[in-house]
Protein backbone atom coordinates (compact mmCIF):
# COMPACT_ATOMS: atom_id res chain seq x y z
CA UNK A 1 0.00 0.00 0.00
CA UNK A 2 1.29 3.46 -0.89
CA UNK A 3 0.49 6.63 1.01
CA UNK A 4 0.29 10.24 -0.16
CA UNK A 5 2.47 12.85 1.50
CA UNK A 6 -0.64 14.32 3.15
CA UNK A 7 -1.54 10.95 4.67
CA UNK A 8 2.01 10.41 5.90
CA UNK A 9 2.14 13.86 7.53
CA UNK A 10 -1.30 13.36 9.09
CA UNK A 11 -0.30 9.99 10.55
CA UNK A 12 3.06 11.30 11.79
CA UNK A 13 1.49 14.34 13.48
CA UNK A 14 -1.15 12.20 15.23
CA UNK A 15 1.46 9.71 16.46
CA UNK A 16 3.72 12.51 17.75
CA UNK A 17 0.85 14.20 19.55
CA UNK A 18 -0.40 10.95 21.10
CA UNK A 19 3.11 9.98 22.21
CA UNK A 20 3.70 13.29 24.02
CA UNK A 21 0.18 13.29 25.53
CA UNK A 22 0.47 9.70 26.80
CA UNK A 23 3.98 10.26 28.19
CA UNK A 24 2.72 13.33 30.09
CA UNK A 25 -0.18 11.48 31.69
CA UNK A 26 1.34 8.04 32.30
CA UNK A 27 4.85 9.25 33.11
CA UNK A 28 3.65 10.15 36.62
CA UNK A 29 3.32 6.41 37.35
CA UNK A 30 7.05 5.92 36.77
CA UNK A 31 6.77 4.47 33.28
CA UNK A 32 9.68 5.75 31.14
CA UNK A 33 8.55 7.99 28.28
CA UNK A 34 10.66 5.96 25.83
CA UNK A 35 8.70 2.80 26.63
CA UNK A 36 5.47 4.70 26.03
CA UNK A 37 6.69 5.96 22.65
CA UNK A 38 7.58 2.38 21.74
CA UNK A 39 4.13 1.22 22.84
CA UNK A 40 2.39 3.84 20.70
CA UNK A 41 4.40 2.68 17.69
CA UNK A 42 3.44 -0.96 18.30
CA UNK A 43 -0.24 -0.07 18.72
CA UNK A 44 -0.14 1.88 15.46
CA UNK A 45 1.65 -0.96 13.64
CA UNK A 46 0.32 -3.63 11.34
CA UNK A 47 -0.69 -5.91 14.22
CA UNK A 48 -2.05 -3.08 16.35
CA UNK A 49 -5.18 -0.99 16.17
CA UNK A 50 -3.57 1.43 13.69
CA UNK A 51 -2.88 -1.20 11.05
CA UNK A 52 0.10 0.70 9.58
CA UNK A 53 2.32 -1.78 7.74
CA UNK A 54 5.98 -0.78 7.85
CA UNK A 55 8.92 -3.11 7.23
CA UNK A 56 11.45 -0.91 5.44
CA UNK A 57 14.55 -1.74 7.49
CA UNK A 58 16.84 0.22 5.18
CA UNK A 59 14.99 3.49 5.73
CA UNK A 60 14.63 2.73 9.42
CA UNK A 61 18.36 2.16 9.80
CA UNK A 62 19.19 5.38 7.95
CA UNK A 63 16.77 7.42 10.04
CA UNK A 64 17.99 5.72 13.22
CA UNK A 65 21.61 6.58 12.38
CA UNK A 66 20.74 10.25 11.83
CA UNK A 67 18.73 10.32 15.04
CA UNK A 68 21.54 8.73 17.04
CA UNK A 69 24.02 11.23 15.60
CA UNK A 70 21.90 14.16 16.78
CA UNK A 71 21.26 12.60 20.20
CA UNK A 72 24.98 11.99 20.79
CA UNK A 73 25.85 15.55 19.71
CA UNK A 74 23.20 17.00 22.01
CA UNK A 75 24.49 14.86 24.86
CA UNK A 76 28.00 16.12 24.17
CA UNK A 77 26.80 19.73 24.28
CA UNK A 78 25.32 19.15 27.73
CA UNK A 79 28.46 17.44 29.09
CA UNK A 80 30.32 19.76 31.46
CA UNK A 81 34.08 19.26 31.47
CA UNK A 82 34.34 20.34 35.13
CA UNK A 83 32.23 17.37 36.24
CA UNK A 84 33.52 14.96 33.60
CA UNK A 85 37.26 15.50 34.07
CA UNK A 86 37.52 13.73 37.48
CA UNK A 87 35.78 10.59 36.12
CA UNK A 88 37.08 10.66 32.54
CA UNK A 89 39.17 7.50 32.62
CA UNK A 90 36.67 5.35 34.46
CA UNK A 91 34.01 6.43 31.97
CA UNK A 92 36.31 5.45 29.11
CA UNK A 93 37.05 2.10 30.80
CA UNK A 94 33.33 1.34 31.02
CA UNK A 95 32.69 2.42 27.43
CA UNK A 96 35.47 0.27 25.96
CA UNK A 97 36.54 -2.61 28.19
CA UNK A 98 33.07 -2.82 29.74
CA UNK A 99 31.36 -3.05 26.37
CA UNK A 100 33.83 -5.69 25.16
CA UNK A 101 33.33 -7.89 28.25
CA UNK A 102 29.54 -7.56 28.01
CA UNK A 103 29.58 -8.59 24.35
CA UNK A 104 31.74 -11.65 25.02
CA UNK A 105 29.76 -12.85 28.04
CA UNK A 106 26.35 -12.41 26.41
CA UNK A 107 27.67 -13.94 23.19
CA UNK A 108 28.92 -17.10 24.90
CA UNK A 109 25.70 -17.42 26.94
CA UNK A 110 23.51 -16.95 23.85
CA UNK A 111 25.48 -19.69 22.07
CA UNK A 112 24.49 -22.15 24.81
CA UNK A 113 20.81 -21.20 25.18
CA UNK A 114 20.09 -20.65 21.47
CA UNK A 115 20.84 -22.57 18.32
CA UNK A 116 23.59 -20.07 17.48
CA UNK A 117 27.17 -20.52 16.35
CA UNK A 118 29.80 -18.73 18.44
CA UNK A 119 30.06 -15.90 15.90
CA UNK A 120 26.27 -15.49 15.80
CA UNK A 121 26.17 -15.39 19.60
CA UNK A 122 28.96 -12.81 19.70
CA UNK A 123 27.09 -10.70 17.14
CA UNK A 124 24.01 -10.71 19.38
CA UNK A 125 26.22 -9.80 22.36
CA UNK A 126 27.81 -6.94 20.44
CA UNK A 127 24.42 -5.54 19.44
CA UNK A 128 23.22 -5.26 23.06
CA UNK A 129 26.61 -4.46 24.61
CA UNK A 130 26.28 -0.68 24.98
CA UNK A 131 24.05 1.35 27.23
CA UNK A 132 21.82 3.69 25.30
CA UNK A 133 22.54 7.44 25.39
CA UNK A 134 18.95 8.43 24.65
CA UNK A 135 17.57 6.19 27.40
CA UNK A 136 20.14 7.19 30.04
CA UNK A 137 20.04 10.93 29.28
CA UNK A 138 16.25 11.13 29.23
CA UNK A 139 15.46 8.86 32.19
CA UNK A 140 18.13 10.29 34.52
CA UNK A 141 17.13 13.86 33.72
CA UNK A 142 13.35 13.48 33.61
CA UNK A 143 13.25 11.36 36.79
CA UNK A 144 15.43 14.04 38.45
CA UNK A 145 17.65 11.47 40.12
CA UNK A 146 20.34 13.25 42.14
CA UNK A 147 23.39 10.99 42.60
CA UNK A 148 26.42 11.16 44.87
CA UNK A 149 30.06 10.42 44.03
CA UNK A 150 29.91 11.81 40.49
CA UNK A 151 27.80 8.83 39.38
CA UNK A 152 25.56 10.98 37.17
CA UNK A 153 28.43 12.28 34.99
CA UNK A 154 29.97 8.78 34.93
CA UNK A 155 26.79 7.19 33.59
CA UNK A 156 26.19 9.94 31.04
CA UNK A 157 29.81 9.84 29.82
CA UNK A 158 29.67 6.06 29.49
CA UNK A 159 26.39 6.03 27.59
CA UNK A 160 27.50 8.86 25.32
CA UNK A 161 30.85 7.27 24.46
CA UNK A 162 30.20 3.53 24.34
CA UNK A 163 28.16 3.40 21.14
CA UNK A 164 31.31 3.62 18.95
CA UNK A 165 32.70 0.43 20.53
CA UNK A 166 29.39 -1.43 20.17
CA UNK A 167 29.06 -0.20 16.59
CA UNK A 168 32.55 -1.44 15.73
CA UNK A 169 31.90 -4.87 17.25
CA UNK A 170 28.52 -5.18 15.53
CA UNK A 171 29.86 -4.25 12.10
CA UNK A 172 32.93 -6.48 12.60
CA UNK A 173 30.99 -9.63 13.54
CA UNK A 174 28.51 -8.94 10.74
CA UNK A 175 31.45 -8.72 8.34
CA UNK A 176 32.93 -12.00 9.64
CA UNK A 177 29.60 -13.82 9.25
CA UNK A 178 29.12 -12.45 5.73
CA UNK A 179 32.72 -13.25 4.68
CA UNK A 180 33.69 -16.67 5.93
CA UNK A 181 37.25 -16.34 4.62
CA UNK A 182 37.92 -13.20 6.71
CA UNK A 183 40.04 -13.42 9.86
CA UNK A 184 39.22 -11.89 13.23
CA UNK A 185 42.82 -10.62 13.45
CA UNK A 186 42.05 -8.20 10.61
CA UNK A 187 39.81 -6.33 13.02
CA UNK A 188 42.45 -5.34 15.59
CA UNK A 189 44.31 -2.73 13.47
CA UNK A 190 40.95 -1.64 12.05
CA UNK A 191 39.68 -0.89 15.57
CA UNK A 192 42.62 1.34 16.51
CA UNK A 193 42.48 3.07 13.12
CA UNK A 194 38.76 3.85 13.37
CA UNK A 195 38.95 5.10 16.95
CA UNK A 196 42.06 7.23 16.31
CA UNK A 197 40.61 8.84 13.20
CA UNK A 198 37.26 9.36 14.94
CA UNK A 199 38.85 11.04 17.97
CA UNK A 200 41.08 13.26 15.81
CA UNK A 201 38.20 14.26 13.53
CA UNK A 202 35.96 15.00 16.53
CA UNK A 203 38.61 17.18 18.15
CA UNK A 204 39.30 19.08 14.92
CA UNK A 205 35.63 19.62 14.09
CA UNK A 206 34.74 20.63 17.65
CA UNK A 207 37.31 23.43 17.48
CA UNK A 208 36.28 24.34 13.92
CA UNK A 209 32.59 24.57 14.87
CA UNK A 210 33.23 27.07 17.66
CA UNK A 211 35.56 29.18 15.51
CA UNK A 212 33.12 29.18 12.57
CA UNK A 213 30.11 30.19 14.67
CA UNK A 214 31.99 33.13 16.20
CA UNK A 215 33.58 34.35 12.96
CA UNK A 216 30.88 33.93 10.32
CA UNK A 217 28.57 36.62 11.81
CA UNK A 218 25.31 35.64 10.09
CA UNK A 219 22.66 38.34 9.70
CA UNK A 220 19.81 36.06 10.77
CA UNK A 221 20.03 34.29 14.14
CA UNK A 222 17.75 31.55 12.82
CA UNK A 223 20.51 30.39 10.45
CA UNK A 224 22.84 29.31 13.26
CA UNK A 225 20.98 26.03 13.97
CA UNK A 226 21.13 25.23 10.25
CA UNK A 227 24.85 26.06 10.19
CA UNK A 228 25.68 23.81 13.15
CA UNK A 229 23.48 21.02 11.80
CA UNK A 230 25.38 21.13 8.52
CA UNK A 231 28.71 20.90 10.37
CA UNK A 232 27.36 18.08 12.54
CA UNK A 233 26.28 15.97 9.55
CA UNK A 234 29.56 16.75 7.81
CA UNK A 235 31.51 15.56 10.86
CA UNK A 236 29.72 12.21 10.93
CA UNK A 237 29.71 11.51 7.20
CA UNK A 238 33.25 12.73 6.46
CA UNK A 239 34.69 10.78 9.39
CA UNK A 240 33.03 7.59 8.15
CA UNK A 241 34.25 8.35 4.63
CA UNK A 242 37.89 8.38 5.79
CA UNK A 243 37.34 5.12 7.73
CA UNK A 244 36.94 6.73 11.14
CA UNK A 245 34.22 6.20 13.72
CA UNK A 246 31.61 8.86 13.03
CA UNK A 247 29.70 8.38 16.28
CA UNK A 248 32.84 9.00 18.34
CA UNK A 249 33.70 12.08 16.26
CA UNK A 250 30.23 13.55 16.75
CA UNK A 251 30.23 13.05 20.53
CA UNK A 252 33.73 14.51 20.99
CA UNK A 253 32.92 17.51 18.80
CA UNK A 254 29.77 18.12 20.87
CA UNK A 255 31.73 17.98 24.14
CA UNK A 256 34.38 20.41 22.85
CA UNK A 257 31.81 22.82 21.46
CA UNK A 258 29.67 22.68 24.60
CA UNK A 259 32.64 23.60 26.79
CA UNK A 260 33.72 26.59 24.73
CA UNK A 261 32.29 30.10 24.36
CA UNK A 262 30.38 30.75 21.17
CA UNK A 263 27.58 32.99 19.95
CA UNK A 264 23.97 32.03 20.75
CA UNK A 265 25.13 29.15 22.91
CA UNK A 266 22.01 29.06 25.04
CA UNK A 267 19.57 29.10 22.12
CA UNK A 268 21.58 26.51 20.18
CA UNK A 269 21.74 24.21 23.19
CA UNK A 270 17.96 24.48 23.62
CA UNK A 271 17.51 23.81 19.90
CA UNK A 272 19.52 20.58 20.04
CA UNK A 273 17.84 19.50 23.26
CA UNK A 274 14.45 19.79 21.58
CA UNK A 275 15.72 18.18 18.38
CA UNK A 276 17.19 15.28 20.39
CA UNK A 277 13.84 14.68 22.05
CA UNK A 278 12.12 14.73 18.66
CA UNK A 279 14.66 12.22 17.34
CA UNK A 280 14.07 9.96 20.34
CA UNK A 281 10.31 10.03 19.82
CA UNK A 282 10.59 9.42 16.08
CA UNK A 283 13.10 6.61 16.58
CA UNK A 284 11.02 4.74 19.15
CA UNK A 285 7.80 5.23 17.19
CA UNK A 286 9.49 3.90 14.05
CA UNK A 287 10.95 0.92 15.88
CA UNK A 288 7.54 0.19 17.37
CA UNK A 289 6.06 0.16 13.87
CA UNK A 290 8.80 -2.23 12.70
CA UNK A 291 8.01 -4.86 15.30
CA UNK A 292 5.52 -7.64 14.71
CA UNK A 293 4.40 -8.83 18.19
CA UNK A 294 3.52 -12.27 16.81
CA UNK A 295 7.18 -12.72 15.81
CA UNK A 296 8.36 -11.89 19.35
CA UNK A 297 6.21 -14.47 21.14
CA UNK A 298 8.32 -17.48 20.00
CA UNK A 299 11.51 -15.94 21.42
CA UNK A 300 10.08 -14.71 24.73
CA UNK A 301 11.59 -17.58 26.73
CA UNK A 302 15.11 -17.36 25.32
CA UNK A 303 14.90 -13.56 25.19
CA UNK A 304 14.01 -13.45 28.89
CA UNK A 305 16.94 -15.74 29.77
CA UNK A 306 19.42 -13.63 27.81
CA UNK A 307 17.95 -10.40 29.17
CA UNK A 308 18.23 -11.58 32.80
CA UNK A 309 21.79 -12.80 32.17
CA UNK A 310 22.69 -9.41 30.67
CA UNK A 311 21.15 -7.44 33.56
CA UNK A 312 22.27 -9.59 36.50
CA UNK A 313 25.52 -11.18 35.29
CA UNK A 314 27.16 -9.65 32.20
CA UNK A 315 26.61 -6.00 33.07
CA UNK A 316 27.75 -6.30 36.72
CA UNK A 317 30.85 -8.31 35.74
CA UNK A 318 31.82 -5.74 33.10
CA UNK A 319 31.30 -2.87 35.57
CA UNK A 320 33.27 -4.50 38.39
CA UNK A 321 36.15 -5.31 36.02
CA UNK A 322 36.04 -1.87 34.35
CA UNK A 323 36.05 -0.03 37.69
CA UNK A 324 38.62 -2.32 39.34
CA UNK A 325 41.38 0.18 38.50
CA UNK A 326 39.55 3.14 40.07
CA UNK A 327 38.37 4.21 43.49
CA UNK A 328 34.72 3.21 43.65
CA UNK A 329 32.69 1.80 46.51
CA UNK A 330 30.65 -1.39 46.29
CA UNK A 331 27.45 0.68 46.26
CA UNK A 332 28.75 2.78 43.37
CA UNK A 333 29.54 -0.34 41.35
CA UNK A 334 26.18 -1.90 42.12
CA UNK A 335 24.30 1.21 40.99
CA UNK A 336 26.33 1.63 37.79
CA UNK A 337 25.63 -2.05 37.12
CA UNK A 338 21.91 -1.45 37.47
CA UNK A 339 21.86 1.56 35.14
CA UNK A 340 22.74 -0.59 32.13
CA UNK A 341 19.79 0.70 30.17
CA UNK A 342 19.31 -0.59 26.64
CA UNK A 343 17.26 1.54 24.26
CA UNK A 344 16.84 2.23 20.57
CA UNK A 345 20.55 1.90 19.71
CA UNK A 346 20.66 -1.93 19.98
CA UNK A 347 17.56 -2.15 17.81
CA UNK A 348 19.18 0.11 15.19
CA UNK A 349 22.36 -1.99 15.34
CA UNK A 350 20.26 -5.16 14.95
CA UNK A 351 19.29 -3.94 11.49
CA UNK A 352 22.88 -4.20 10.21
CA UNK A 353 22.92 -8.04 10.06
CA UNK A 354 19.37 -7.96 8.67
CA UNK A 355 20.41 -5.74 5.76
CA UNK A 356 23.60 -7.78 5.27
CA UNK A 357 21.55 -10.95 4.87
CA UNK A 358 23.03 -12.73 7.89
CA UNK A 359 21.29 -16.00 8.71
CA UNK A 360 19.06 -15.84 11.83
CA UNK A 361 19.26 -12.02 11.79
CA UNK A 362 15.45 -11.85 11.99
CA UNK A 363 15.48 -13.92 15.19
CA UNK A 364 18.23 -11.71 16.61
CA UNK A 365 16.19 -8.59 15.89
CA UNK A 366 13.20 -9.92 17.82
CA UNK A 367 15.37 -11.04 20.74
CA UNK A 368 17.07 -7.63 20.86
CA UNK A 369 13.71 -5.88 20.88
CA UNK A 370 12.54 -8.02 23.80
CA UNK A 371 15.79 -7.33 25.70
CA UNK A 372 15.36 -3.58 25.18
CA UNK A 373 11.75 -3.67 26.34
CA UNK A 374 12.71 -5.66 29.45
CA UNK A 375 15.59 -3.31 30.27
CA UNK A 376 13.59 -0.11 29.92
CA UNK A 377 10.64 -1.44 31.93
CA UNK A 378 12.64 -3.13 34.69
CA UNK A 379 15.67 -0.89 35.08
CA UNK A 380 14.21 2.37 33.79
CA UNK A 381 11.36 2.36 36.30
CA UNK A 382 13.55 1.62 39.33
CA UNK A 383 16.51 4.00 39.01
CA UNK A 384 15.34 6.25 41.82
CA UNK A 385 14.25 3.34 44.02
CA UNK A 386 17.62 1.60 43.72
CA UNK A 387 19.49 4.89 44.31
CA UNK A 388 17.51 5.44 47.52
CA UNK A 389 18.03 1.82 48.60
CA UNK A 390 21.79 2.13 48.14
CA UNK A 391 21.70 5.57 49.82
CA UNK A 392 23.27 7.22 46.80
CA UNK A 393 20.56 9.85 46.30
CA UNK A 394 21.29 13.45 47.10
CA UNK A 395 19.40 16.69 47.03
CA UNK A 396 18.62 17.67 43.47
CA UNK A 397 20.74 20.46 42.06
CA UNK A 398 18.78 23.69 42.57
CA UNK A 399 20.82 25.91 40.25
CA UNK A 400 20.03 27.59 36.97
CA UNK A 401 23.04 29.10 35.21
CA UNK A 402 23.01 31.84 32.57
CA UNK A 403 26.39 32.50 30.94
CA UNK A 404 26.49 36.20 30.20
CA UNK A 405 27.58 37.37 26.80
CA UNK A 406 26.66 34.21 24.92
CA UNK A 407 23.44 35.66 23.58
CA UNK A 408 24.93 39.12 22.99
CA UNK A 409 27.91 38.22 20.88
CA UNK A 410 30.89 38.70 23.19
CA UNK A 411 32.97 36.42 25.38
CA UNK A 412 32.47 36.70 29.12
CA UNK A 413 33.67 34.53 31.99
CA UNK A 414 30.87 35.74 34.28
CA UNK A 415 27.75 33.71 34.95
CA UNK A 416 24.47 34.69 36.56
CA UNK A 417 23.29 31.83 38.76
CA UNK A 418 19.86 31.36 40.31
CA UNK A 419 20.12 29.60 43.70
CA UNK A 420 17.11 28.66 45.80
CA UNK A 421 17.59 28.72 49.56
CA UNK A 422 16.60 25.45 51.24
CA UNK A 423 15.36 24.73 54.76
CA UNK A 424 18.23 23.92 57.10
CA UNK A 425 20.89 25.98 55.33
CA UNK A 426 23.11 27.76 57.86
CA UNK A 427 22.91 31.08 56.00
CA UNK A 428 19.16 31.41 56.66
CA UNK A 429 18.45 34.21 59.13
CA UNK A 430 21.82 35.86 58.60
CA UNK A 431 22.51 39.23 56.91
CA UNK A 432 24.52 39.02 53.70
CA UNK A 433 27.42 40.99 55.18
CA UNK A 434 28.08 38.18 57.70
CA UNK A 435 28.13 35.33 55.18
CA UNK A 436 31.73 35.68 54.02
CA UNK A 437 30.97 35.28 50.30
CA UNK A 438 33.93 35.37 47.87
CA UNK A 439 34.92 38.96 47.13
CA UNK A 440 34.37 38.65 43.38
CA UNK A 441 30.85 37.22 43.75
CA UNK A 442 27.77 39.39 44.18
CA UNK A 443 24.10 38.76 45.06
CA UNK A 444 22.42 41.14 42.63
CA UNK A 445 18.73 40.31 43.19
CA UNK A 446 16.47 38.30 45.52
CA UNK A 447 13.11 36.85 44.47
CA UNK A 448 11.06 36.49 47.68
CA UNK A 449 7.58 35.08 47.05
CA UNK A 450 7.35 36.87 43.73
CA UNK A 451 8.62 40.20 45.07
CA UNK A 452 12.02 41.36 43.88
CA UNK A 453 14.44 42.82 46.44
CA UNK A 454 17.64 44.70 45.70
CA UNK A 455 19.88 43.32 48.47
CA UNK A 456 22.24 45.23 50.69
CA UNK A 457 24.69 44.09 53.31
CA UNK A 458 22.00 44.13 56.02
CA UNK A 459 19.48 42.06 54.02
CA UNK A 460 18.59 38.88 55.94
CA UNK A 461 18.18 35.70 53.88
CA UNK A 462 15.07 33.57 54.26
CA UNK A 463 14.12 30.03 53.27
CA UNK A 464 12.83 29.71 49.69
CA UNK A 465 14.54 32.95 48.65
CA UNK A 466 15.77 32.75 45.07
CA UNK A 467 19.14 34.49 44.82
CA UNK A 468 20.57 35.81 41.57
CA UNK A 469 24.33 35.55 42.14
CA UNK A 470 27.06 36.83 39.82
CA UNK A 471 30.16 34.60 39.77
CA UNK A 472 33.27 34.42 37.62
CA UNK A 473 33.87 30.68 37.35
CA UNK A 474 32.83 27.21 38.49
CA UNK A 475 35.21 27.19 41.48
CA UNK A 476 33.77 30.46 42.78
CA UNK A 477 30.24 29.10 42.40
CA UNK A 478 31.19 26.07 44.46
CA UNK A 479 32.53 28.33 47.23
CA UNK A 480 29.29 30.34 47.19
CA UNK A 481 27.25 27.14 47.60
CA UNK A 482 29.46 25.96 50.48
CA UNK A 483 29.08 29.33 52.21
CA UNK A 484 25.29 29.35 51.89
CA UNK A 485 24.74 25.72 52.89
Amino acid sequence: MTYTIEELLLGASILLFLSILISKNLGRFGIPALALFLGVGMLAGSEGIGGIYFDDFGSAQSLGTIALTIILFSGGLDTRWETTKPILWRGIALSTLGVFITAILVGVFATYVMDFSLLEGLLLGAIVSSTDAAAVFSILRTSKVGLKNNLGPTLELESGSNDPMAYFLTVSFTFLLSNQEASIWQLVPMFFLQMSIGAAAGFAMGRTMGWTINKIRLQQEGLYPALTLAMLLFTFSFTNLINGNGFLAVYISGVLLGNSNFLHKRSLTRFYDGLAWLMQIVMFLMLGLLVFPSHIVPVVGSGLLISMFLIFVARPVSVFVGLAFFKASLKDKLYVSWVGLRGAVPIVFAMYPLLAGVEKADMMFNIVFFIVLTSVMLQGTTLKVVANWLKLSEEENNMKVLHLGEEMGYASRNSLVELEMRQGWRSIGKPIVELGLPKTSLIVLIDRDGKFITPGGSTVLEARDKLMVMVENEQELQRVRETLQ
